[in-house]
């Protein structure tokens, strides 16, 4: 196991907060400090082990003496914000500090041009189930992260799940299949549990029936190492149910479905990065 350096995350929210959970729960950082705007969200990072949670109501300059703290520096603030973040912190981060965005759709153009020719930079997406361990994060190194810029990164991400590094202009067609892919299931969830309410099961049975099922599929799946086409034929029976109902699906396209799905959000994607 990668011992890991110390940790600055600026803006521990959502997703800056489960990785430091994630940190915390290896036990392997040599130290972390984390920012937020607010008392209340400090106080309540302040009781992880090993946490120095700054609250910038309190300390204005709390992000540049974390960032001054850290080997590593985890921008997890809004993108809108990042520029002014990255010229506040710019003069006081550590000779080759490794910073990692965790913004969607700020460039490591962005952040190279505003931290200077000399930055080591990568940037990351983590997607939602980082929160429960068991993220997907992509992950692009910049023009002056080397192989041990980037294992480092990889192992702090492999806290809260598994790491896949990819060239930067892959980012964001990643995010449309791991980034927003959870609430692809989730819309796959709710509508099965519609259909089991349809068929007289009250909220409750249908519920339970839908999640258990996409959590026990998702389980053997990982468990038996074989190929999903391959599960799915096995579950369908020649001549029986599940054979039927499997092809009321295929002839509603799904693959081009969720092909156009896809490329929607990249298209969206792509607007937002140019400020759409």
């Amino acid at each position: 196991m990668i011992s890991l350096p110390s940790i600055a995350i600026l803006g521990a929210g959502s997703m800056g907060g489960a990785v430091l959970h994630g940190v915390v729960r290896s036990g392997r950082a040599a130290g972390i400090t984390v920012t937020n705007r607010t008392r209340a969200k400090a106080a309540a990072l302040a009781e992880l082990d090993g946490v120095d949670s700054i609250a910038l109501e309190d300390d204005p300059e709390g992000n540049a003496r974390a960032a001054a703290s850290a080997d590593v520096v985890l921008i997890g603030v809004k993108p809108a914000m990042v520029p002014d973040l990255l010229a506040e912190i710019a003069p006081h981060l550590r000779a080759g500090a490794i910073v990692v965005s965790l913004a969607a759709g700020v460039t490591i153009a962005t952040f190279e041009r505003i931290l200077g020719a000399d930055a080591v930079v990568l940037r990351s997406m983590p997607n939602t189930p980082a929160l429960v361990g068991a993220a997907v994060t992509g992950l692009a190194a910049g023009t002056n992260a080397d192989a041990a810029a980037v294992a480092t990164v990889t192992a702090i991400f492999e806290t809260v799940g598994t790491v896949l590094e990819v060239a930067e202009d892959r980012i964001d067609a990643l995010s449309t299949i791991s980034g927003s892919g959870p609430a692809y299931v989730f819309l796959l969830i709710e509508n099965l549990t519609t259909a089991a309410i349809g068929k007289g099961f009250d909220r409750d049975e249908a519920r339970t029936m839908a999640e258990q099922t996409f959590i026990g599929a998702a389980a053997l799946l990982a468990a038996s190492g074989e190929e999903p086409a391959e599960l799915r034929r096995r579950v369908t029976s020649p001549k029986g149910t599940t054979e039927r109902a499997i092809a009321v699906l295929q002839d509603a396209h799904l693959d081009d479905v969720f092909e156009r799905a896809t490329d929607a959000a990249l298209a969206r994607a792509k607007e937002l990065a140019a400020g759409g």
